[in-house]
């Protein structure tokens, strides 16, 4: 009779970014995002983050000696009103194929949160709903989802499904041109801004930061130095910034950091001179007027928040299209009752 080979031990051992760089992209390959960009997704956020090493757990095989699993929480500066808060975004859960079942992956994330009771305070993480369940036993609470709004500009494609070819194209052009009519006349009726199409982060966004009020909405910091980090240096997507200003001054109104996605434009993250009070109607009617202008289909914004964060995007007719859950959990024992404002800036890429 043949002896069932062993049932694996595993261990979690914490890595050093730096020093276990290899063993990580060895686990990778094959089995977490597209090959031809995970060294340099590795190099940037694990190497290049501005905020300090992130927390890295590897998973190890004890038989063999094999590293065989990984996991990360990034470091983010987060506030709460006038409260610093030191964050971490869970990131690139791995586990080689023959290695995959709930022990090994609760034990990597449990992995995590010991070292995050004693560096940080409060993880968060953007798991698939297969997952949910992980995190609920591990202690994260679903406080909250990362919603899609989406407004149409070009309106022929989004009609094709609702009416033959040929009247789709001929209608497409004459609900632009209504819906466009509407939102310019909207935009005479409140203050002049002006827009201006930028490609890297602006020191003018810290003067916005600092004077914009905040709320009492657990947020990331949105500066020139997170900016720069998320958006300028990451070898992953294209980013563009819209600059919001009055007549005669230079000072930001708003910002909107976007990306280009086929003819859609993507807002992945932005701030105000509202701040956590919510982007106003003359601050999306002036989004919406430089993306008619650039060609876009589309504009879309993942965000949640408090209400009066999604109130203006939906006075200007964003539509809640689909949603991500979002789950928490406080170090320490800490269990505060807060409001979250996210947009997708807070995940990896």
């Amino acid at each position: 009779m043949n002896t069932p080979p062993p049932t694996p031990q595993y261990l979690v051992r914490t890595g050093d970014p730096l020093r276990d760089r290899d063993t990580v992209l060895s686990i990778w390959w094959g089995n977490l995002g597209r090959e031809d960009r995970i060294a340099a997704k590795y190099d940037w956020f694990y190497l290049a983050g501005p905020h300090g090493a992130p927390l890295l757990q590897l998973l190890q095989e004890t038989g063999s000696g094999q590293y065989v699993g990984t996991a990360c929480a990034g470091r983010r500066r987060m506030c709460r009103g006038g409260q610093s808060l030191q964050a971490g975004v869970l990131v690139d859960l791995a586990v080689l194929p023959e290695h995959r079942s709930l022990g090994p992956a609760l034990m990597l994330q449990q992995g995590l949160i010991e070292a995050a009771d004693r560096e940080i305070d409060v993880l968060y993480g953007f798991p698939n709903p297969k997952a949910a369940p992980v995190f609920k036993r591990i202690g994260y609470t679903h406080l909250t989802d990362l919603v899609r709004h989406a407004r149409v500009l070009r309106h022929a494609a989004y009609l094709k499904s609702r009416l033959p070819g040929v009247l789709a194209a001929i209608a497409g052009p004459l609900v632009d041109m209504a819906f466009a009519t509407r939102d310019g006349l909207r935009r005479l009726r409140g203050p002049r801004l002006r827009a201006s199409w930028g490609t890297a982060a602006d020191a003018r966004m810290d003067a916005l930061w600092q004077s914009a009020p905040r709320g009492d909405a657990v947020m990331s910091v949105r500066d020139c130095k997170q900016a720069k980090w998320r958006f300028d240096d990451s070898p992953l997507a294209s980013t563009r910034y819209l600059w919001l200003t009055a007549p005669g001054s230079d000072a930001l109104v708003a910002w909107f950091a976007v990306q280009v996605e086929n003819a859609a434009l993507h807002v992945r993250d932005f701030w105000s001179k509202d701040g956590g009070n919510g982007m106003s109607h003359a601050c999306l009617l002036a989004l919406l007027s430089a993306a008619r202008a650039a060609g876009h289909a589309s504009v879309s914004v993942e965000i949640t928040g408090p209400e009066q964060q999604l109130r203006g995007w939906q006075q200007a007719g964003f539509v809640p299209r689909s949603k991500r859950p979002i789950f928490v959990r406080w170090s320490r024992g800490q269990t505060p009752d807060a409001n979250w404002f996210f947009t997708s800036a807070d995940e990896d890429e």
